[in-house]
């Protein structure tokens, strides 16, 4: 059996020293003000992974800026500066639990199904997205057809990501994670099917990795250098769950490369098993080939509930991991796995049913003054 130091070693990120390598991943719950404003229940529920050993936190997707990013009714927002003073509460919780938070930055792109500010979706090139909107998320029916963006837009979505980076630093997040997986707008640009540009930011591997290349790049300058900007990669996308870069781990190379390059602290992959082959059945996993083809610390995501399975992946060269189901199950995971503590099995119907909200029995009741 691997040793548990494997896991429970103190480590750093950046300016950070975590007491272990195992973190909370982001996932959407929609359980912010229809204003997109943190709330008091979102404090106590990011604050009792913190509390149950998860030495560093990612929140949910955080939209960032106040015409296409949001993706969904309910969703948090760092747009406005009153939004960035609602996270306060959250990350002071997180921080009194001696736990590290990250706020995920997200543009929904071509997969917004919820959005308060506009009914027109953007994206690469006009491409519909495969699959329907989820109810989990208060969606319902096809993704409409996205315009293609202009450069005035692409300049524009770079602008909300800073701006919305420079909010997280002021209201005291250790740092954010630039979301370009899943199928939201950079994930898009990755995709030679869904990014058919013929400009500087489309084509070649090279130029469609520009955009994620050039926001983590410029929030980095904007903000400072003990603040941790890192990457979530994915090839999945929540509408196609069976996408695959065009080239495989040739285009994974260059992706890899290039966001280390642009001087991302870390690249956060998830895929839907963390220790299968993603590139054909012989191929690396996509922790896998983060590690081999880039310079930044490499956190895994996927299927990673089982210790043992845990264990591996950091054994094969991760730095990190990070729980999403399991945690929702075990929200101290951390603290029952280095105790020898048995595991519970997630409830989806009860957790997520009918809709994907933080459900009461997921929100401790407030501390006594």
């Amino acid at each position: 059996m691997t040793s548990d130091t494997s896991l429970f070693d103190e480590i750093s990120l950046g300016a950070l020293t975590l007491d272990n390598r195992v973190g909370l991943a982001p996932m959407t719950r929609t359980s912010a003000t229809e204003d997109g404003t943190a709330t008091a229940e979102m404090a106590r529920y990011y604050a009792k992974f913190a509390r149950g050993g998860f030495s560093f936190l990612i929140t949910e997707g955080i939209y960032t800026d106040e015409a296409h990013s949001q993706g969904y009714h309910n969703q948090p927002g760092l747009a406005t500066d009153e939004q960035a003073i609602s996270w306060e509460s959250v990350v002071d919780a997180v921080h009194d639990e001696d736990s590290a938070i990250f706020a995920q930055l997200m543009h929904a792109g071509a997969q917004a199904q919820g959005n308060r500010y506009t009914d027109e979706t953007i994206a690469p090139a006009a491409v519909q997205p495969k699959g329907e909107q989820s109810p989990l998320y208060g969606g319902e029916g096809e993704f409409p057809v996205p315009r293609e963006m202009t450069h005035a837009d692409i300049e524009a979505v770079t602008e909300g990501f800073v701006a919305a980076a420079q909010r997280a630093e002021a209201a005291g997040f250790d740092g954010v994670e630039v979301h370009s997986a899943n199928g939201y707008l950079l994930h898009a640009f990755l995709s030679a099917e869904y990014n058919t540009r013929d400009d500087e930011y489309g084509g070649s591997a090279e130029n469609r990795v520009r955009f994620t290349r050039d926001i983590v790049e410029a929030v980095q300058a904007a903000t400072a250098d003990e603040f941790g900007v890192g990457v979530r990669i994915s090839q999945a996308m929540v509408s196609d769950e069976e996408h695959k870069w065009e080239n495989g781990e040739d285009d994974a190379a260059v992706f890899f490369d290039a966001l280390s390059e642009a001087g991302a602290n870390y690249i956060h992959t998830t895929d839907g098993d963390a220790t299968a082959p993603t590139f054909g059945d012989d191929g690396p996993t996509l922790a896998e080939a983060a590690i081999e083809h880039g310079d930044a610390p490499v956190i895994a995501n996927g299927g990673l509930g089982d210790p043992e399975t845990a264990r591996s992946v950091i054994d094969s060269g991760a730095t990190l991991l990070t729980l999403g189901t399991s945690a929702l199950a075990n929200p101290d995971w951390p603290t029952k796995v280095k105790n020898n503590e048995a595991l519970d099995d997630f409830d989806f119907e009860k957790t997520l049913l009918p809709k994907a909200t933080i459900s009461d029995f997921e929100v401790p009741a407030p501390a006594d003054d």
